[in-house]
């Protein structure tokens, strides 16, 4: 049932003060965005136990450390639209127990094949699931905070990545590095029940997907949020009539879609790059594993106060201005990261410049993407460009360990991989960032 002259729930929400309610909602995503980081970063973390046991090469290694941002690409692809079909709600229950199965399963492998192939599984949930609270994390908040909100998510990866070294650490003290899985898989089924009681489907999309319960569910979120509801919804949203995926590569959008995808790749090329390789990078330079966790929390660290800076500063200063000299910053920091000598001090400093860039660049370059695609397409739009950065993220750890193989050294490979960001940041100064509005 529409009714034109009934307030549009989109519009209401946008406008209103953000409640208890929608910041809690925006809660479970930072923390789903946590188990991402927790498990990406587990494998750096993991790595120097198995690659002791297995006496794995550095080529092998790379394939260890690229197995699962294969899954990830992947599920962005072709897991993550279906929450644009069945929903956000549904497909995030499905990804958490894909996690935890993976995970779970990659504590019991006894060679790199099997290692592989869970990572590979373990990934596809991820995957999936970061192209889906990247635009719930948007679609939960109002227009004042909406930037804050995606930022809020994402630096979720640097508190998962933080939380889980430091589990880590302790974990491996008193068992070996298996049990940096379990207790991943533990956490992902922990989350489940808080998924059930925060994460309802957001406004935007229920009324881009009608069904004889929605207007129920609509004022059900309304008067959660402390809104009166409403005897009617506003019509959904116009609809080429083709699947997602032709809608966001058709004529319309589809020189727009590879321009983000671009930019994104190459961006996130220079970030996996240098999360998968630092700790190797530090042990190189003939410091414990230890000391290279503790330069890996610091880079992580800095990373939360950088990614939260930048989501809230957005509103003020504006997205794309802020975006742009970080994306660039990041790709300087790598660079000099790779240059300097065997000084812990030089490299902790070196790692929270980059943290400090890092992660403020993966927040903007999100908040960018949730701005990017219409509600209706939203997951497919974002999964796809996710998906093909994750493509690129994959080849970068292979990249870095063919590097060394043939004889680059330490400040060679980091400069050539510190030019994706560079030439990322030349692209998004042409990228025309949207308003935020309802569409």
């Amino acid at each position: 049932m529409t009714d034109a002259t009934q307030p549009d729930p989109r519009r209401t929400l946008l406008d209103a003060p953000q409640s208890r309610y929608q910041w809690a909602a925006i809660g479970v995503t930072v923390m789903l965005c946590a188990l991402d980081g927790f498990d990406v970063l587990a494998v750096t973390y993991a790595a120097p136990g198995f690659l002791q046991e297995w006496g794995l090469s550095n080529a092998e290694l790379g394939l260890a450390l690229s197995m699962g941002l294969v899954g990830m690409a992947l599920g962005s692809f072709f897991l993550a639209p279906l929450a644009d079909v069945i929903g956000r709600r549904n497909m995030i229950f499905a990804c958490l127990l894909v996690m935890a199965a993976g995970m779970t399963a990659t504590a019991f492998c006894g060679s790199l094949a099997t290692l592989a192939g869970w990572r590979l599984v373990t990934g596809l949930g991820i995957g999936a699931m970061i192209s889906i609270i990247v635009p719930l994390a948007a679609e939960y908040s109002n227009a004042r905070r909406r930037d804050f909100a995606v930022g809020l998510m994402a630096v979720g990866y640097p508190i998962g990545g933080t939380f889980g070294g430091l589990a880590a650490a302790q974990l491996l003290v008193a068992y070996d590095w298996r049990a940096i899985f379990i207790f991943g898989g533990v956490i992902a089924v922990v989350i489940l029940p808080l998924v059930i009681r925060w994460m309802p489907e957001p406004v935007g999309y229920l009324i881009d997907n009608p069904k004889p319960d929605t207007l129920e569910k609509v004022n059900r979120f309304l008067t959660r949020c402390g809104h009166a509801p409403v005897n009617a919804l506003p019509p959904p949203s116009p609809r080429s009539g083709a699947v997602p995926i032709t809608e966001i590569l058709g004529a319309g959008n589809r020189g727009r879609t590879l321009h983000i995808t671009a930019l994104y790749s190459l961006a996130f090329t220079t970030i996996y790059f240098f999360l998968t390789w630092s700790p190797k990078l530090v042990t190189d330079l003939g410091f414990s594993a230890a000391t290279s966790t503790l330069v890996a929390v610091t880079r992580d660290m800095v990373g939360i106060f950088g990614g939260l800076l930048l989501g809230w500063a957005a509103h003020y200063l504006g997205l794309k201005r802020l975006v742009v000299p970080v994306v660039a910053g990041m790709g300087l920091a790598l660079i000099l990261f790779g240059r300097l000598p065997a000084d812990i001090v030089q490299l902790r400093g070196a790692a929270a410049l980059a943290g400090l860039c890092l992660y403020g660049s993966a927040v903007g370059l999100y908040a960018v993407l949730a701005r990017s695609f219409d509600t209706h397409v939203r997951a497919t739009g974002t999964g796809f460009v996710i998906g093909m950065g994750r493509i690129a993220s994959a080849i970068a750890p292979l990249l870095g360990g063919y590097l060394f193989s043939i004889g680059w050294d330490r400040a060679e490979v980091t400069s050539a991989l510190g030019m994706g960001a560079i030439v990322a940041a030349l692209l998004l100064v042409l990228f025309p960032v949207r308003p935020i509005g309802v569409h």
